[in-house]
């Protein structure tokens, strides 16, 4: 695990792990942080990672979506449904404190999409929310409505935990054990589907760089 602090007055942490991250050990390593945050025994976080091949259950999950659990299946605790999570793949653990930041859960998740969707616009990817949908959606080079990002949080005590996850290259077969968020209409679709040659260290630079933006949206308080 590497770490430096974004460039940014009260940015949180930001942390880069190379390699693979262990999905339970990743789990417990946010509820902790959580805990200390709460406790104000430590900065807020911003997790950037990419796991091995897995699919996770969000508290809404429908057993009937999970079609082939071809990868080991974890119970998230975050909301919405089943995901996959795999190489490729950016994963980002945003653990903020919106205790001081606004106390306004759904303004978070629309803020957490727009960070997203503004680091795709630096990388020449046009992407947008879509109603009645959470996540990150663009389209397909066959003009089908696809999504490339989603997103799934929790809130304990006020302090955020998962995220947002953003597909790179990951191997899109691997969606296939699952019905992604419950949506059986869209495909999936990766920055590679759409002919980028973008790697991590590119999405890194976008995601830093719309950073300030992102925290901008959130209401500060002390």
């Amino acid at each position: 695990m590497t770490s430096s602090t974004a460039p940014q007055w009260l940015a949180p942490q930001w942390i880069v792990s190379p390699g693979l991250t262990n999905y339970a050990d990743a789990l417990g390593d946010m509820e902790a942080r959580a805990t200390a945050i709460y406790a104000g025994d430590a900065d807020e976080r911003i997790w950037l990672l990419e796991h091995p091949p897995l699919y996770t259950a969000g508290t809404s999950a429908d057993p009937a979506e999970l079609l082939d659990p071809r990868f080991p299946v974890y119970d998230a605790g975050r909301g919405g449904r089943y995901t996959y999570h795999g190489p490729g793949q950016r994963i980002g653990y945003v653990q903020l404190n919106l205790a001081k930041r606004g106390r306004d859960v759904r303004a978070y998740v629309a803020a957490l999409e727009g960070w997203v969707i503004d680091a795709l616009a630096k990388l020449d990817v046009p992407a947008r929310r879509a109603d009645g949908r959470i996540g990150i959606w663009t389209d397909a080079p066959d003009g089908r409505e696809a999504k490339i990002g989603a997103i799934g949080v929790r809130v304990r005590r006020w302090v955020t935990l998962h995220g947002f996850s953003l597909n790179v290259a990951p191997d899109l077969g691997h969606f296939g054990g699952i019905i992604p968020c419950g949506i059986a209409e869209f495909p999936v679709t990766s920055l590679a589907a759409l002919g980028r040659t973008t790697d991590f260290a590119d999405v890194d630079a976008a995601l830093a760089e719309t950073l300030p933006a992102f925290l901008d949206k959130l209401s500060a308080k002390d």
